[in-house]
């Protein structure tokens, strides 16, 4: 399947830092078709950095989204509202916005059916707390999350699904999982998938995020079932983020 590579800018560039940005990156980025890239900036951003991707590679992710497509919901955005904008994945579930902000299950699922209902391909994350993965029980939380958020979603849908495992105690601190770790916590979300769709389960993309690094990337996409990266910190600065999205296929 083609490796799909995610910048999550998560709060962080105004819309001029925004376009300077993208005016650098896109020269760095490289040719061929045998990958997939996605920027995700902020809300405030994403008009202008659309306009600035037409006739570039590069896909437009927005970084959340409400459930409703109208209506009295006061600070969201719709699926919609995206969706006019030439938005094409969303990240929905990302942990910072399950511990600060109370996103849970119920609500996660009903986010993915959203984006779903506007064409807009859902990327749930999912992961673990240090102290679930000391207990022994990250695989059975991380295999919960993702029969949460996808066990509603019909068959034909099955194909715009993604998944990024993202280990909590992993984001941002700059010690990611080992790439056999990754590896394995990946196999278990693949059976979660299959379980639960079939065949068609085995054709979901598998993102690994957390401290991915243009130092690491090549050894975590050389494992079998790591079928992209989610990148946060790295992805800001152009020139590490276009050498992320130019990992060696095989880490060689």
């Amino acid at each position: 399947m083609t490796p799909l590579i995610v910048g999550n800018w998560k709060m962080n560039m105004t819309i001029s830092a925004s376009a300077s940005y993208v005016a650098e990156l896109l020269p760095l980025l490289p040719a061929g078709a045998d990958r997939e890239i996605a920027l995700a900036p902020s809300f405030t951003a994403l008009q202008a950095v659309s306009s600035l991707l037409v006739g570039s590679p590069v896909r437009l992710a927005a970084q959340d989204l409400f459930w409703e497509d109208f209506g009295p919901y006061t600070g969201e955005v719709s699926p919609v509202m995206l969706q006019e904008i030439g938005v094409e994945y969303v990240l929905i579930g990302h942990s910072e916005r399950r511990v600060h902000l109370w996103e849970d299950d119920p609500m996660i699922a009903r986010k993915v059916r959203a984006a779903l209902r506007a064409g807009i391909g859902p990327i749930v994350c999912v992961g673990e707390q240090q102290d679930a993965r000391r207990a022994g029980r990250a695989a059975s939380l991380v295999r919960a999350q993702v029969l949460a958020a996808y066990e509603d979603v019909p068959a034909e849908d099955v194909h715009r699904l993604a998944v990024a495992y993202e280990p909590i105690w992993a984001i941002g601190s700059g010690l990611p999982a080992a790439p056999e770790d990754a590896q394995e916590m990946h196999a278990a979300i693949r059976g979660a998938l299959t379980g639960l769709f079939g065949a068609p389960g085995g054709e979901i993309r598998i993102l690994y995020g957390g401290s991915v690094t243009p130092d690491n990337v090549d050894s975590l996409m050389a494992r079998p079932g790591i079928d992209g990266v989610l990148a946060g910190g790295a992805s800001l600065r152009a020139a590490e983020f276009a050498r992320i999205t130019s990992f060696l296929p095989g880490g060689k």
